[in-house]
């Protein structure tokens, strides 16, 4: 459950690039490697010519190789539908429409199969941007800024200058997955959550475990209602075929790709379903590929606790703190706090109103790096002090609150022809919605209503012994994909052992998110081709906050140049050594 929230969040506030107009009129998202520095500049605020794609002589020629296009290793021998038609296409890039970006960011979209096994029964368009390349070009280079459920294409048109070098080799690309953002998004309903107002682990569902299982269902139905049907085909195993689309499109022979965080687990598959087509490959703040939700999720409560406590022993020495300067009377007035909007919810125009739990998720995504302390901790003083709930809410939403659904405005569902959806019309929750719908769908446990109700007050011991604050909000995030189809198991049964090229794997020590042991058994899970960079510094991914891993990622990238297996860089800024 990498990323959690959004996405990827790093290092120092760059430079902003030129926007034509503001993205949000008025207040100010999983790890701001990169969903997070979005995040910041919101609340804050808030490139040579492309090479055509070369044609065969002869159209039947091209028919011949489209044919076992898109064809993933693992199925090789199994017969496969025609996707000829989806690996033809060529993008049209075009200035960016409907939302705020930069001048020299430009928007396309490729289209893909709703269903891969029936490649004739609808159809999704996926939104792409793309900073032109600069310098000598060599093709492409796709990135993902993890969540799952983060806006490729607005992470990347809010992303600073942390980028810009890569452009001197490449086009740097990113894209909304299917259900995120434009393409075809996902939602759950008004609750900022996805969770239809559940909370599991009170005493109250303790006492009557049944009731939690039937708001359970009832709030997969609801996602169900307001999804449409590409919520049946979500998920990594189909975002990786549609990357393949994708680096088609671009005209690239191979893929180059940079992922964050969940992005990470996504690259990891795209190796295995694609070993041949892998170009230069870095993953920064390693996802696990083996490890249950449950399990998960109680490493995300621990980690979120521990990046908590340092948010308030760093807030405690600044007179603006709202919770004081004494550390364990902070710890001890964030639970009070959390517990008093459980009881009696803050109105809100966002949601109808803010509860304690809404207030766990808002800082869960906060937390994700130092840089958005300063923004936090003001959005809590408002809170506090004002009952305005719009800073932390701007947190929950990813930092992306738009003028329409401010005002309530909810699409019921995505267009029934797959098409982008408007940026005004993606859903408050999409967020999350996508977060948790990715997720169930990338893993096959389901247990039964007896295990739950059985199991449900030993849950809650052990995830609130993980963290006070956020353990019944992580254990309902795990819960919701009760009442959802089985997931797949190809990720934890088949990514392993990959015959890919060599591929760079960054891990931080002090990650709270992706902790480095999920480095050390992704790397020995994917085999020889996996090349680990030890990052001894502190925050979730490190490619935007340490000097070092930037300049290694990128002799990567850029010149093929990895760095010795298990080298390490140092911490910096100031930062502890972490263990």
């Amino acid at each position: 459950m990498s990323g959690q929230g959004t996405a990827a969040r790093g290092g120092p506030l760059a430079r902003r690039r030129r926007l034509q107009a503001p993205l949000i009129v008025s207040e100010g998202a999983v790890h701001r490697s990169p969903v997070g520095r979005a995040l910041e500049a919101s609340m804050l605020a808030k490139l040579s010519p492309r090479r055509r794609l070369r044609r065969h002589a002869v159209a039947g020629a091209i028919g011949l190789a489209m044919l076992g296009a898109g064809l993933p290793a693992t199925a090789a021998d199994e017969p496969q539908p025609d996707l000829t038609r989806f690996y033809r296409q060529k993008v049209v890039w075009k200035a960016c429409e409907g939302m705020a970006t930069p001048d020299d960011l430009q928007c396309g979209k490729v289209t893909v199969p709703l269903d891969y096994a029936r490649p004739g029964a609808g159809t999704l368009d996926l939104a792409l941007a793309r900073y032109r390349a600069s310098g000598e070009k060599r093709g492409s280079l796709l990135l993902n800024f993890g969540g799952p459920g983060g806006s490729g294409v607005s992470e990347l048109a809010f992303s600073d200058d942390d980028f810009m070098d890569l452009t001197d080799g490449y086009d740097v690309v990113s894209f909304d997955p299917r259900g995120v953002g434009r393409s075809s998004p996902v939602s759950c309903g008004n609750a900022p959550y996805g969770g239809a107002g559940v909370s599991a682990g009170t005493d109250e569902t303790l006492r009557d475990p049944n009731a939690v299982l039937r708001q359970l269902k009832a709030a997969a139905e609801e996602c169900a209602k307001r999804s449409g049907p590409v919520l049946a085909h979500i998920g990594t195993v189909n975002v990786s075929r549609d990357m393949d689309v994708i680096r088609q499109a671009l005209g690239d022979d191979k893929l180059n790709y940079l992922g964050f965080s969940y992005g990470t687990r996504l690259g990891a598959v795209y190796a295995t379903q694609f070993p041949d087509k892998v170009g230069r490959v870095a993953l920064d703040g390693v996802d696990t590929l083996t490890e249950s939700l449950a399990r998960q999720g109680v490493t995300g409560a621990a980690g979120q606790q521990v990046a908590l406590d340092d948010f308030l022993d760093w807030c405690v020495k600044d007179v603006a703190c709202p919770f004081g300067q004494d550390a364990r009377t902070a710890r001890e007035e964030v639970v009070r706090l959390i517990r008093s909007m459980d009881e009696d919810p803050v109105p809100t125009a966002f949601s109808g109103e803010f509860t304690g739990q809404d207030l766990v998720g808002a800082l869960s995504q906060a937390l994700y790096s130092t840089d958005t302390w300063p923004s936090l901790e003001r959005a809590l003083a408002q809170l506090i002090e004002d009952g305005d709930t719009s800073g932390v809410e701007a947190f929950a939403t990813g930092g992306f609150a738009l003028p329409g659904l401010r005002q309530g405005r909810q699409k019921p569902s995505p267009p029934a022809d797959g098409g982008l959806v408007d940026q005004e019309d993606v859903p408050l929750d999409n967020l999350t919605a996508a977060l948790l719908a990715i997720n169930c769908a990338d893993d096959p446990d389901r247990p039964t209503a007896r295990e739950i109700t059985a199991n449900l007050g030993r849950l809650r011991a052990m995830y609130e012994e993980a963290s006070p604050v956020f353990g019944r909000f992580r254990l309902t995030q795990v819960l919701l994909c009760y009442g959802r189809p089985k997931g797949t198991d190809f990720i934890r049964e088949k990514v392993k052992d990959v015959d890919s090229p060599k591929m760079l794997l960054v891990g931080t020590r002090g990650d709270p998110a992706t902790p480095y042991r999920w480095t050390v058994q992704t790397a020995k899970r994917l085999g020889p081709s996996a090349v680990v960079l030890d990052n001894k510094g502190e925050g979730h991914t490190a490619y935007t906050s340490s000097k070092c891993v930037h300049g290694k990622v990128d002799a990567f990238l850029l010149y093929g140049t990895l760095p010795p297996n298990g080298s390490s860089c140092g911490p910096e800024n100031g930062e502890r050594a972490a263990p």
